[in-house]
């Protein structure tokens, strides 16, 4: 039931992050403040669809 997803930042909109959610316990998308490279500073992450 676990799912794997991409995390890609709002700023730059490069996915810098592979993790696993659960679809039945988070039917919405992901959003996580998480650090970005590119950015070198924490900013927003989305879940993207592959």
């Amino acid at each position: 039931m676990r799912v794997n997803i991409n995390l890609e930042c709002t700023e730059c909109g490069e996915r810098n992050y592979l993790t696993e959610k659960s679809r039945r316990n988070n039917p919405d998308r992901l959003e996580v403040k998480k650090y970005c490279p590119r950015e070198r500073r924490q900013t927003l992450h989305r879940e993207v669809r592959r």
